[in-house]
């Protein structure tokens, strides 16, 4: 069993405002605990594997595509590889998320 205190993982540079923490990083997934800060957004960018976004606080956007929807902790969103995608921080607290890459795209033959 292998037990990881998140807290205590140092951040990869992102900015003050936006911290990401690689939590999980294997061949079949990476894994990265995201806190966004008040009125931050991390900008539209595409990733070359399947996303997925499980919010665990806070209140935020989350741009696919051309959709865009609202989402609060316990909700999950797909982003399919290739496309598009942005998320902001709307709410009042910091917006935490976990993002789950299929398959990890570092280690990728």
């Amino acid at each position: 069993m292998k037990k990881i205190e998140v807290s205590r993982l140092s951040p990869i540079p992102k900015s003050n405002k936006i911290v990401a923490k690689r939590v999980y990083d294997a061949p079949q997934a990476e894994i990265m605990h995201l806190t966004i800060e008040v009125g931050e957004t991390v900008k539209k960018h595409t990733t070359p594997v399947d996303v997925v976004f499980y919010i665990l606080r806070g209140k935020g956007t989350i741009e696919i595509g051309n959709e865009e929807e609202t989402v609060t902790a316990d909700n999950l969103v797909e982003s399919p590889a290739n496309i598009p995608h942005a998320l902001k921080n709307i709410g009042e607290e910091p917006f935490s998320i976990l993002v789950i890459k299929i398959p990890n795209p570092n280690k990728r033959g």
